[in-house]
């Protein structure tokens, strides 16, 4: 049954918003759709959070298609919810995404192991490269390869982006999520405005303008 009908819903849907963060953010999921074991956990993470190239956006892609939709451990929802959380939250995105991952799977143990899993191979790892790269960086083979890596992670990104937007976009959204889009990256471009100033804005400017079936 729904409430306050014939009338704005916006007070509502920001409560629900608010109610869904406070939740997130306080419990882990106490049902996800397959529990994944520990071990399970630090495989994944160690494997796609150190081994997958091109920076934040691309490793999220990569750990949307796995987690998701080839493993089943989450909902589209859920990992919506930590990928939105991650970006607002100080320091390294990639790493508290992570850890939001394996609170709503496995409670603090989950968190635990997937922030280590993420982060201490690719500690040694990038350690490694550095003083590698530092060694060959004049060799004309070496900024070749470094260009086209480049490029690929570029495109990576470019996909994630899009299946990001793909997901929830729909006919009764369209023109807000075009409009906030649009506008995330004039202030990105134009204005001295950090990112999470830019996401709090959007995520108000989403609350107050509901879908058009909705008005």
């Amino acid at each position: 049954m729904k409430l306050f009908v014939g009338h704005d819903t916006r007070g509502a849907d920001i409560a629900r918003l608010a109610a869904r963060f406070t939740i997130s953010l306080m419990t882990p999921q106490s049902a996800p759709i397959t529990r994944p074991s520990l071990a399970a956990l630090a495989a994944v993470f160690g494997r796609y959070g150190n081994l997958t190239f091109g920076g934040g956006g691309a490793t999220v892609g990569v750990l949307q298609q796995e987690l998701q939709q080839r493993r089943n451990w989450i909902t589209r929802e859920q990992f919506h919810l930590c990928f939105g959380l991650s970006r607002l939250t100080p320091g390294t995105n990639m790493l508290a995404f992570c850890t939001g991952i394996g609170w709503m799977t496995r409670g603090w143990r989950g968190a635990a192991v997937a922030l280590l899993s993420a982060s201490l191979p690719a500690t040694v790892i990038a350690i490694a490269a550095t003083a590698l790269f530092d060694l060959r960086s004049q060799a004309p083979l070496m900024k070749a390869a470094f260009h086209g890596a480049l490029a690929a992670a570029i495109g990576i990104i470019f996909n994630t982006c899009w299946q990001f937007t793909e997901s929830v976009l729909t006919r009764a959204n369209r023109v807000r999520i075009v409009v906030i889009l649009l506008a995330s990256v004039a202030m990105q471009t134009f204005f001295p405005l950090s990112p999470a100033r830019i996401l709090l804005l959007a995520a108000l400017a989403g609350a107050f303008w509901p879908d058009e079936g909705t008005k």
